[in-house]
């Protein structure tokens, strides 16, 4: 059987989540891609491998299931430096960008460099072979319309090679990945594999197993609210939106940018002023502290009054519901605005998780769970097989 390595990558809009091998590697890059030359400048190269790879991540990406093919990008912190940064755009669909799997291989190919120094994978001159078991997921509307189907044979029966141009560490090493199995699963069905089960499959929340509950992740680009009961996800009564804070954040971006004249490199800086721990919602205006409550405020308020609509409208066709929990990165962003609209209009059975790591780590934390369980069967399965008697002829 293939040495194949566990990795659970969850490729959401603001960053890249993902959890190796025996949970030893977790990785978090932001999801900013910036088309590049071979030969990019940089300023004293002498001390490049003294940087961390994450903040001079430079590829060249070959895949059959790539629309460009043989591109070369900065990836991550590096292209949010870049005047032609791209980040996910709303409306479209995770599974048909190449942006996601640019995304994707580059997280691997990161991962596979390092387990190669602990022979887990073979090396041979420049190009070090890694497989993996992937477990990774796609919003609801898009499982309903059946593009997982599509976006697991784009990764499985093909190699795909991330070359590391002038990158930290890793500069002139080539990784070819192959997958020995995809699972795609829908988002919201994997909320719920993580609130009531650890990592081993055992229930872990007696108290929700049984209980209606609604799963509402709002992530970057779109919203899935998933219908539990009876343990399992309603297929027919989950609804995925296309409305995520994506939009948001850039409308907050602009508004500095025209109000103050500061130019934020990416979402993520957005992110970063509206949920630090000190100084929130506010920025450095030519060195004076200056807040921005007034734009943040109204701009999230507003879609917050949106996301609240769609609980209230699945809420109603769906009366028995027990619980609703908020979870994913955008929930964290809207916590206080979605509990004070709660609190002064329906007054639904509403929770949030407190420690935001948590909420914002949950798909990859799920996937992992998985991916894991699947791994662990296959390998019994096989296990098995090879303990039978060989039968005399």
């Amino acid at each position: 059987m293939v040495n194949s390595r566990i990795a659970a990558v969850d490729v959401g809009n603001d960053s890249v989540k993902a959890i190796f091998g025996k949970l030893e590697t977790e990785m978090s890059i932001p999801n900013v891609i910036a088309r590049d030359i071979e030969d990019r400048p940089v300023i004293g190269i002498e001390e490049l491998d003294s940087k961390n790879p994450l903040d001079g991540l430079h590829i060249r990406v070959h895949s059959p299931a790539l629309k460009e093919n043989n591109a070369i990008y900065r990836v991550g912190s590096l292209a949010t430096k870049s005047d032609n940064a791209s980040e996910l755009d709303p409306g479209s669909s995770k599974s048909e960008e190449d942006q996601t799997l640019i995304m994707l291989f580059a997280a691997l190919a990161l991962d596979a460099v390092e387990a190669e120094k602990t022979e887990k994978f073979k090396k041979s001159g420049n190009t070090i072979d890694a497989s993996y078991m992937l477990g990774t997921g796609l919003p609801l509307r898009e499982v309903k319309e059946g593009k997982d189907a599509g976006y697991r044979s784009k990764l499985l029966g093909s190699v795909h090679q991330v070359e590391f141009l002038i990158t930290p560490k890793y500069q002139g090493l080539k990784v070819n990945i192959k997958f020995e199995e995809v699972k795609v699963y829908p988002e919201g069905f994997a909320a719920f594999i993580n609130l009531v089960m650890d990592n081993d499959l055992n229930i872990i929340n007696k108290d929700l197993i049984d209980k209606r509950i609604l799963i509402q992740d709002i992530g970057g680009l779109s919203t899935d609210i998933a219908v539990i009961k009876d343990r399992n996800v309603d297929d027919d009564k989950a609804q995925g939106f296309n409305l995520g804070v994506s939009e948001a954040l850039e409308a907050i971006r602009e508004e500095i940018r025209s109000k103050h004249g500061v130019e934020l490199d990416s979402r993520r800086d957005v992110v970063e002023i509206i949920t630090k721990k000190n100084d929130r919602n506010h920025i450095m205006v030519k060195g004076s502290r200056t807040s921005v409550h007034d734009i943040t405020d109204r701009i999230l308020l507003d879609l917050a009054k949106k996301q609240y609509r769609l609980l209230r409208n699945i809420w109603q066709k769906n009366s028995q519901t027990e619980i609703c929990y908020f979870v994913g990165g955008g929930s964290t962003v809207l916590k206080d605005y979605l509990k004070a609209l709660n609190n002064s209009l329906d007054g639904y059975n509403i929770d949030f998780f407190e420690d935001e790591k948590e909420s914002i780590w949950m798909m990859s934390n799920a996937y992992y769970k998985l991916i894991s369980d699947y791994k662990r069967r296959v390998d019994k399965d096989s296990a098995a097989q090879n303990k039978k008697p060989v039968e005399a002829n």
